[in-house]
């Protein structure tokens, strides 16, 4: 499940170390948390459905058994 991507929405790009990918994450604020989803960027980029924040994986970076 993933919401439909905001363009205005801050993209995170992950690193293969991040991986699996989750959010909220460590660096947003405490005050604009959300029950924690995980998000599946096997397909290049996906958002969170409850705040739209786009992730996508690095360029160059590798998802290795996710």
């Amino acid at each position: 499940m993933s919401a439909i991507p905001k363009p205005d929405m801050p993209v995170v790009e992950l690193k293969a170390k991040d991986l699996p990918a989750h959010c909220p994450n460590p660096n947003m604020p405490i005050w604009s948390s959300h029950p924690r989803v995980f998000i599946d960027i096997t397909h290049g980029e996906a958002a969170c459905p409850y705040c739209g924040t786009r992730y996508r994986l690095a360029p160059g970076e590798v998802a290795h058994g996710h």
